[in-house]
Protein backbone atom coordinates (compact mmCIF):
# COMPACT_ATOMS: atom_id res chain seq x y z
CA UNK A 1 0.00 0.00 0.00
CA UNK A 2 3.00 2.22 0.41
CA UNK A 3 6.68 2.32 -0.39
CA UNK A 4 9.58 4.51 0.58
CA UNK A 5 9.24 6.60 -2.58
CA UNK A 6 6.28 8.87 -3.00
CA UNK A 7 4.71 10.08 -6.22
CA UNK A 8 6.69 13.33 -6.07
CA UNK A 9 9.96 11.61 -5.18
CA UNK A 10 9.69 9.23 -8.13
CA UNK A 11 9.29 12.28 -10.36
CA UNK A 12 12.26 13.98 -8.71
CA UNK A 13 14.43 10.90 -9.28
CA UNK A 14 13.94 11.31 -13.03
CA UNK A 15 14.96 14.96 -13.15
CA UNK A 16 18.28 16.06 -14.57
CA UNK A 17 20.55 18.46 -12.71
CA UNK A 18 19.51 21.99 -13.53
CA UNK A 19 21.61 25.00 -12.70
CA UNK A 20 19.66 25.31 -9.46
CA UNK A 21 20.37 21.67 -8.62
CA UNK A 22 24.08 22.29 -9.08
CA UNK A 23 23.83 25.33 -6.82
CA UNK A 24 22.14 23.24 -4.14
CA UNK A 25 24.75 20.56 -4.65
CA UNK A 26 27.65 22.97 -4.24
CA UNK A 27 26.06 24.56 -1.17
CA UNK A 28 25.48 21.20 0.48
CA UNK A 29 28.99 19.98 -0.24
CA UNK A 30 30.47 23.19 1.11
CA UNK A 31 28.53 22.87 4.35
CA UNK A 32 29.45 19.22 4.86
CA UNK A 33 33.04 19.96 3.98
CA UNK A 34 33.08 22.78 6.50
CA UNK A 35 31.58 20.58 9.22
CA UNK A 36 34.15 17.90 8.48
CA UNK A 37 36.96 20.36 9.00
CA UNK A 38 37.33 22.29 5.79
CA UNK A 39 37.87 19.29 3.49
CA UNK A 40 35.90 20.90 0.67
CA UNK A 41 38.14 19.88 -2.21
CA UNK A 42 37.10 16.25 -2.12
CA UNK A 43 33.44 17.26 -2.31
CA UNK A 44 34.04 19.52 -5.28
CA UNK A 45 35.94 16.73 -7.04
CA UNK A 46 32.95 14.47 -6.44
CA UNK A 47 30.75 16.88 -8.40
CA UNK A 48 32.81 16.33 -11.51
CA UNK A 49 33.41 12.62 -10.93
CA UNK A 50 29.78 11.70 -10.31
CA UNK A 51 30.64 9.90 -7.06
CA UNK A 52 28.96 12.33 -4.73
CA UNK A 53 26.71 9.93 -2.82
CA UNK A 54 29.58 7.69 -1.67
CA UNK A 55 31.51 10.63 -0.24
CA UNK A 56 28.40 12.41 1.05
CA UNK A 57 27.22 9.39 3.04
CA UNK A 58 30.72 8.51 4.27
CA UNK A 59 31.34 11.90 5.83
CA UNK A 60 27.77 12.32 7.04
CA UNK A 61 28.11 9.05 8.98
CA UNK A 62 31.44 10.23 10.40
CA UNK A 63 29.92 13.54 11.44
CA UNK A 64 26.84 11.98 13.07
CA UNK A 65 29.00 9.33 14.72
CA UNK A 66 31.32 11.91 16.24
CA UNK A 67 28.37 13.88 17.55
CA UNK A 68 26.78 10.74 18.99
CA UNK A 69 29.97 9.85 20.87
CA UNK A 70 30.03 13.27 22.49
CA UNK A 71 26.40 12.88 23.53
CA UNK A 72 27.07 9.59 25.28
CA UNK A 73 29.41 11.37 27.67
CA UNK A 74 26.68 13.66 28.99
CA UNK A 75 25.78 12.98 32.61
CA UNK A 76 22.18 13.78 33.44
CA UNK A 77 19.19 12.19 35.09
CA UNK A 78 17.00 10.55 32.49
CA UNK A 79 13.56 9.05 32.99
CA UNK A 80 11.24 8.37 30.07
CA UNK A 81 10.58 11.21 27.62
CA UNK A 82 6.91 11.71 26.90
CA UNK A 83 5.62 12.06 23.35
CA UNK A 84 2.17 13.04 22.11
CA UNK A 85 2.30 10.18 19.62
CA UNK A 86 4.65 7.32 18.81
CA UNK A 87 3.65 4.57 16.40
CA UNK A 88 4.68 0.99 15.76
CA UNK A 89 6.57 1.57 12.48
CA UNK A 90 8.43 4.50 14.02
CA UNK A 91 9.45 2.56 17.14
CA UNK A 92 10.45 -0.52 15.13
CA UNK A 93 12.86 1.78 13.26
CA UNK A 94 14.54 3.12 16.37
CA UNK A 95 12.00 5.87 16.98
CA UNK A 96 13.00 7.78 13.83
CA UNK A 97 10.10 8.92 11.66
CA UNK A 98 9.96 12.51 10.46
CA UNK A 99 11.99 12.01 7.26
CA UNK A 100 10.37 8.68 6.30
CA UNK A 101 6.73 8.65 7.44
CA UNK A 102 4.48 8.05 4.43
CA UNK A 103 1.06 7.01 5.70
CA UNK A 104 -1.87 8.48 7.65
CA UNK A 105 0.31 9.02 10.74
CA UNK A 106 1.99 11.88 8.87
CA UNK A 107 -0.80 14.05 10.31
CA UNK A 108 0.64 13.32 13.76
CA UNK A 109 4.37 12.91 13.09
CA UNK A 110 5.19 15.35 10.27
CA UNK A 111 2.43 17.11 8.30
CA UNK A 112 4.86 17.83 5.46
CA UNK A 113 4.86 14.08 4.75
CA UNK A 114 1.23 14.35 3.61
CA UNK A 115 2.84 15.42 0.34
CA UNK A 116 4.28 11.90 -0.01
CA UNK A 117 0.90 10.19 -0.16
CA UNK A 118 0.06 8.59 -3.49
CA UNK A 119 -3.64 7.82 -3.04
CA UNK A 120 -6.53 8.68 -0.73
CA UNK A 121 -7.48 6.10 1.86
CA UNK A 122 -9.72 5.75 4.87
CA UNK A 123 -8.53 3.97 8.02
CA UNK A 124 -11.60 2.51 9.69
CA UNK A 125 -10.01 0.59 12.56
CA UNK A 126 -6.39 0.36 13.72
CA UNK A 127 -6.05 -0.82 17.35
CA UNK A 128 -2.45 -0.71 18.58
CA UNK A 129 -1.25 -2.24 21.87
CA UNK A 130 2.11 -1.83 23.68
CA UNK A 131 3.14 -3.94 26.70
CA UNK A 132 6.30 -3.79 28.80
CA UNK A 133 8.15 -7.05 29.35
CA UNK A 134 7.57 -6.81 33.11
CA UNK A 135 3.90 -6.04 32.55
CA UNK A 136 3.23 -9.38 30.89
CA UNK A 137 4.07 -11.12 34.18
CA UNK A 138 1.25 -9.20 35.91
CA UNK A 139 -1.36 -10.92 33.76
CA UNK A 140 -1.89 -14.14 35.66
CA UNK A 141 -4.69 -16.29 34.29
CA UNK A 142 -5.27 -13.79 31.49
CA UNK A 143 -6.02 -11.01 33.97
CA UNK A 144 -5.60 -7.92 31.82
CA UNK A 145 -7.19 -5.39 34.18
CA UNK A 146 -4.34 -2.90 34.21
CA UNK A 147 -6.31 0.15 33.09
CA UNK A 148 -8.31 1.03 36.22
CA UNK A 149 -6.53 3.05 38.91
CA UNK A 150 -7.31 0.57 41.67
CA UNK A 151 -5.89 -2.31 39.63
CA UNK A 152 -2.74 -0.35 38.70
CA UNK A 153 -2.07 0.39 42.39
CA UNK A 154 -2.59 -3.27 43.25
CA UNK A 155 -0.40 -4.63 40.45
CA UNK A 156 2.43 -2.19 41.12
CA UNK A 157 2.37 -2.87 44.87
CA UNK A 158 2.53 -6.62 44.32
CA UNK A 159 5.51 -6.31 41.96
CA UNK A 160 7.94 -3.89 43.64
CA UNK A 161 10.90 -4.66 41.39
CA UNK A 162 9.06 -4.38 38.08
CA UNK A 163 8.01 -1.50 35.85
CA UNK A 164 4.44 -1.51 34.57
CA UNK A 165 3.96 -0.15 31.06
CA UNK A 166 0.81 -0.32 28.99
CA UNK A 167 -0.33 1.75 26.01
CA UNK A 168 -3.33 1.43 23.72
CA UNK A 169 -4.29 3.79 20.92
CA UNK A 170 -6.62 4.19 17.95
CA UNK A 171 -6.35 6.61 15.04
CA UNK A 172 -9.23 6.35 12.55
CA UNK A 173 -8.48 8.82 9.78
CA UNK A 174 -9.01 9.96 6.22
CA UNK A 175 -6.12 11.20 4.10
CA UNK A 176 -5.58 12.33 0.53
CA UNK A 177 -2.41 13.71 -1.02
CA UNK A 178 -1.53 16.89 0.93
CA UNK A 179 -4.44 16.72 3.37
CA UNK A 180 -5.51 14.56 6.29
CA UNK A 181 -7.90 14.47 9.22
CA UNK A 182 -8.23 11.99 12.07
CA UNK A 183 -9.21 11.32 15.67
CA UNK A 184 -6.67 9.94 18.15
CA UNK A 185 -7.60 8.11 21.36
CA UNK A 186 -4.68 7.10 23.57
CA UNK A 187 -4.25 5.54 27.02
CA UNK A 188 -0.74 5.22 28.44
CA UNK A 189 0.32 3.95 31.88
CA UNK A 190 3.75 3.76 33.53
CA UNK A 191 4.00 2.77 37.18
CA UNK A 192 6.58 1.75 39.79
CA UNK A 193 6.35 0.88 43.48
CA UNK A 194 8.36 2.82 46.07
CA UNK A 195 8.68 0.21 48.83
CA UNK A 196 10.50 2.55 51.23
CA UNK A 197 7.52 4.91 51.39
CA UNK A 198 4.79 2.42 50.44
CA UNK A 199 3.80 4.59 47.48
CA UNK A 200 2.98 4.03 43.82
CA UNK A 201 4.68 6.35 41.33
CA UNK A 202 2.26 6.64 38.43
CA UNK A 203 2.49 8.44 35.10
CA UNK A 204 -0.84 8.18 33.30
CA UNK A 205 -2.08 10.00 30.21
CA UNK A 206 -5.42 9.70 28.45
CA UNK A 207 -5.72 11.82 25.30
CA UNK A 208 -8.58 12.40 22.90
CA UNK A 209 -7.60 14.60 19.97
CA UNK A 210 -9.10 15.77 16.68
CA UNK A 211 -6.27 16.42 14.22
CA UNK A 212 -6.14 18.16 10.82
CA UNK A 213 -3.10 18.58 8.59
CA UNK A 214 -2.23 20.23 5.27
CA UNK A 215 0.88 20.23 3.10
CA UNK A 216 2.05 22.62 0.38
CA UNK A 217 4.31 21.21 -2.38
CA UNK A 218 6.90 23.53 -3.83
CA UNK A 219 9.52 23.22 -6.55
CA UNK A 220 8.03 20.08 -8.17
CA UNK A 221 7.64 18.47 -4.77
CA UNK A 222 11.27 18.77 -3.76
CA UNK A 223 10.17 21.00 -0.90
CA UNK A 224 7.16 20.08 1.21
CA UNK A 225 5.87 22.46 3.86
CA UNK A 226 3.15 21.18 6.15
CA UNK A 227 1.10 22.33 9.12
CA UNK A 228 -1.22 20.51 11.49
CA UNK A 229 -3.54 21.59 14.27
CA UNK A 230 -5.22 19.57 16.97
CA UNK A 231 -7.78 19.99 19.71
CA UNK A 232 -6.79 17.84 22.70
CA UNK A 233 -8.62 16.74 25.81
CA UNK A 234 -6.13 15.34 28.33
CA UNK A 235 -6.38 13.55 31.66
CA UNK A 236 -3.05 13.22 33.45
CA UNK A 237 -1.49 11.80 36.61
CA UNK A 238 2.19 12.52 37.32
CA UNK A 239 4.68 10.40 39.26
CA UNK A 240 5.76 13.57 41.05
CA UNK A 241 2.53 13.18 43.09
CA UNK A 242 2.90 9.70 44.64
CA UNK A 243 -0.16 7.63 45.53
CA UNK A 244 -0.51 5.92 48.91
CA UNK A 245 -0.43 2.19 48.18
CA UNK A 246 -3.06 1.56 50.88
CA UNK A 247 -5.63 3.71 49.09
CA UNK A 248 -8.92 1.98 48.28
CA UNK A 249 -11.81 2.78 45.96
CA UNK A 250 -9.68 5.43 44.26
CA UNK A 251 -10.58 6.56 40.74
CA UNK A 252 -8.80 8.77 38.22
CA UNK A 253 -11.37 11.50 38.69
CA UNK A 254 -10.24 11.80 42.32
CA UNK A 255 -6.60 12.65 41.58
CA UNK A 256 -6.09 13.43 37.88
CA UNK A 257 -5.45 16.80 36.30
CA UNK A 258 -7.53 17.46 33.20
CA UNK A 259 -7.88 20.14 30.57
CA UNK A 260 -8.16 20.95 26.90
CA UNK A 261 -5.83 22.72 24.50
CA UNK A 262 -5.27 23.71 20.91
CA UNK A 263 -1.83 22.79 19.56
CA UNK A 264 0.00 23.25 16.27
CA UNK A 265 2.97 21.60 14.53
CA UNK A 266 4.91 22.62 11.43
CA UNK A 267 7.06 20.40 9.22
CA UNK A 268 9.53 20.77 6.36
CA UNK A 269 10.88 18.06 4.03
CA UNK A 270 13.54 18.73 1.40
CA UNK A 271 14.18 15.89 -1.07
CA UNK A 272 17.28 16.28 -3.22
CA UNK A 273 17.15 14.99 -6.85
CA UNK A 274 20.12 12.63 -6.59
CA UNK A 275 20.62 8.90 -6.27
CA UNK A 276 19.06 7.48 -3.10
CA UNK A 277 16.95 10.65 -2.75
CA UNK A 278 18.71 12.17 0.29
CA UNK A 279 16.01 13.78 2.40
CA UNK A 280 16.28 16.37 5.15
CA UNK A 281 13.39 17.05 7.52
CA UNK A 282 12.59 19.39 10.41
CA UNK A 283 9.47 19.42 12.59
CA UNK A 284 8.52 22.12 15.11
CA UNK A 285 6.15 20.64 17.68
CA UNK A 286 3.75 22.48 19.98
CA UNK A 287 4.46 25.85 18.38
CA UNK A 288 4.40 28.56 21.04
CA UNK A 289 3.93 25.91 23.78
CA UNK A 290 0.70 24.03 24.50
CA UNK A 291 -1.26 24.87 27.66
CA UNK A 292 -4.31 22.87 28.76
CA UNK A 293 -6.31 25.81 30.03
CA UNK A 294 -9.33 25.96 27.71
CA UNK A 295 -11.55 24.00 30.07
CA UNK A 296 -12.15 20.57 31.51
CA UNK A 297 -11.82 17.64 29.13
CA UNK A 298 -14.73 15.83 30.80
CA UNK A 299 -16.95 16.26 33.79
CA UNK A 300 -15.76 12.94 35.23
CA UNK A 301 -12.18 12.59 33.95
CA UNK A 302 -10.31 14.62 36.56
CA UNK A 303 -10.53 16.81 39.63
CA UNK A 304 -11.30 19.87 37.54
CA UNK A 305 -9.08 21.96 39.81
CA UNK A 306 -5.68 21.41 38.15
CA UNK A 307 -4.52 21.34 34.54
CA UNK A 308 -2.07 18.95 32.85
CA UNK A 309 1.49 20.18 32.51
CA UNK A 310 2.32 22.64 29.76
CA UNK A 311 4.07 21.06 26.77
CA UNK A 312 7.00 23.17 25.63
CA UNK A 313 7.83 23.83 21.99
CA UNK A 314 10.50 21.52 20.57
CA UNK A 315 12.30 20.99 17.28
CA UNK A 316 13.22 17.61 15.76
CA UNK A 317 15.57 17.06 12.80
CA UNK A 318 16.04 13.99 10.63
CA UNK A 319 17.82 12.65 7.57
CA UNK A 320 17.05 9.70 5.28
CA UNK A 321 18.19 7.96 2.12
CA UNK A 322 16.31 5.39 0.01
CA UNK A 323 18.61 2.94 -1.83
CA UNK A 324 17.11 0.54 -4.38
CA UNK A 325 18.32 -2.97 -3.51
CA UNK A 326 16.56 -4.94 -6.25
CA UNK A 327 13.77 -4.87 -8.78
CA UNK A 328 11.07 -5.08 -6.10
CA UNK A 329 13.16 -4.44 -3.02
CA UNK A 330 13.81 -1.03 -1.58
CA UNK A 331 15.60 0.15 1.51
CA UNK A 332 15.15 3.09 3.88
CA UNK A 333 17.90 4.37 6.17
CA UNK A 334 17.18 7.20 8.58
CA UNK A 335 18.59 9.04 11.59
CA UNK A 336 16.92 11.59 13.83
CA UNK A 337 17.56 13.81 16.80
CA UNK A 338 14.76 15.05 19.03
CA UNK A 339 14.45 18.44 20.67
CA UNK A 340 17.60 19.81 19.06
CA UNK A 341 17.09 23.31 20.47
CA UNK A 342 17.20 22.21 24.10
CA UNK A 343 20.06 23.67 26.11
CA UNK A 344 20.12 20.52 28.26
CA UNK A 345 20.34 22.42 31.54
CA UNK A 346 17.57 20.43 33.21
CA UNK A 347 18.93 17.53 35.26
CA UNK A 348 15.94 15.47 34.17
CA UNK A 349 17.04 15.49 30.54
CA UNK A 350 19.59 13.05 29.12
CA UNK A 351 20.64 14.22 25.66
CA UNK A 352 21.67 10.69 24.63
CA UNK A 353 18.00 9.64 24.71
CA UNK A 354 17.26 11.98 21.82
CA UNK A 355 19.20 9.90 19.29
CA UNK A 356 17.27 7.56 16.98
CA UNK A 357 18.21 5.61 13.85
CA UNK A 358 16.53 2.93 11.79
CA UNK A 359 16.45 0.84 8.64
CA UNK A 360 13.62 -0.75 6.67
CA UNK A 361 13.56 -3.34 3.86
CA UNK A 362 10.48 -3.18 1.66
CA UNK A 363 9.71 -6.33 -0.34
CA UNK A 364 7.17 -5.45 -3.04
CA UNK A 365 5.11 -3.16 -0.78
CA UNK A 366 3.79 -6.36 0.85
CA UNK A 367 6.33 -7.43 3.46
CA UNK A 368 8.55 -5.12 5.52
CA UNK A 369 11.44 -5.89 7.88
CA UNK A 370 12.67 -3.16 10.25
CA UNK A 371 15.38 -2.55 12.79
CA UNK A 372 17.00 0.31 14.62
CA UNK A 373 18.65 2.00 17.57
CA UNK A 374 16.41 3.76 20.09
CA UNK A 375 18.23 5.81 22.76
CA UNK A 376 20.65 2.98 23.57
CA UNK A 377 18.71 -0.14 22.70
CA UNK A 378 17.87 -2.31 19.70
CA UNK A 379 14.50 -2.27 17.98
CA UNK A 380 12.93 -4.60 15.42
CA UNK A 381 9.64 -5.11 13.62
CA UNK A 382 7.78 -6.65 10.71
CA UNK A 383 4.74 -5.69 8.66
CA UNK A 384 2.50 -7.66 6.33
CA UNK A 385 0.09 -5.77 4.07
CA UNK A 386 -2.48 -7.26 1.73
CA UNK A 387 -5.33 -5.37 0.08
CA UNK A 388 -7.26 -3.65 2.88
CA UNK A 389 -5.56 -5.35 5.81
CA UNK A 390 -2.35 -4.58 7.62
CA UNK A 391 -0.61 -6.38 10.48
CA UNK A 392 2.47 -5.10 12.32
CA UNK A 393 4.49 -6.40 15.26
CA UNK A 394 7.64 -5.10 16.87
CA UNK A 395 9.80 -4.59 19.93
CA UNK A 396 11.88 -1.72 21.27
CA UNK A 397 13.80 -0.72 24.38
CA UNK A 398 12.97 2.47 26.26
CA UNK A 399 15.40 4.24 28.59
CA UNK A 400 13.79 4.68 32.03
CA UNK A 401 17.01 4.97 34.05
CA UNK A 402 19.68 7.62 34.25
CA UNK A 403 22.64 8.55 32.09
CA UNK A 404 25.01 6.98 34.66
CA UNK A 405 22.76 4.08 35.62
CA UNK A 406 20.95 2.96 32.48
CA UNK A 407 17.77 0.92 32.81
CA UNK A 408 16.00 -0.59 29.81
CA UNK A 409 12.30 -1.32 29.69
CA UNK A 410 11.87 -3.85 26.86
CA UNK A 411 8.49 -3.45 25.19
CA UNK A 412 6.42 -5.41 22.66
CA UNK A 413 3.75 -4.03 20.37
CA UNK A 414 1.20 -5.13 17.82
CA UNK A 415 -1.20 -3.41 15.46
CA UNK A 416 -3.99 -4.48 13.12
CA UNK A 417 -5.54 -2.06 10.64
CA UNK A 418 -8.42 -2.17 8.21
CA UNK A 419 -8.45 0.58 5.61
CA UNK A 420 -9.50 1.25 2.04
Amino acid sequence: MRGPWSRDEEKIAELTHSETDVWLFRTGTFLLGFLHGGNIGEYQAALEGGDFMRIFVRYLIKYIGAAAMSFVTSLALAGEKREFYTGIRQLSMGGASIAVVNDETAVLLNPAALGKLRDPFLTVLDPEIHLGEDTTSFMDDFDVDIVTLESIIEKASQNPDRHLHFKAQLFPSFVVPNFGVGVLAKWETNADFDAANNQVLLDYTNDYAAVLGYNLRLWDGRIKLGFSGRYIGRTEVKASDPIDATSTNLEFKDIAADGTAVAADGGLIITLPWDWLPTLSVVVRDIGDTSFTLGSSSSTSGTGTTNPDKVKQSVDAGFAIFPIVGKRTRMTITAEMRDITSEDTDDEDDINRRLHAGVEFNFGDIFFVRGGYNQRYWTAGIEFTMQNFQFQAGSYGEEIGTATNNLEDRRYMGKFAYRF
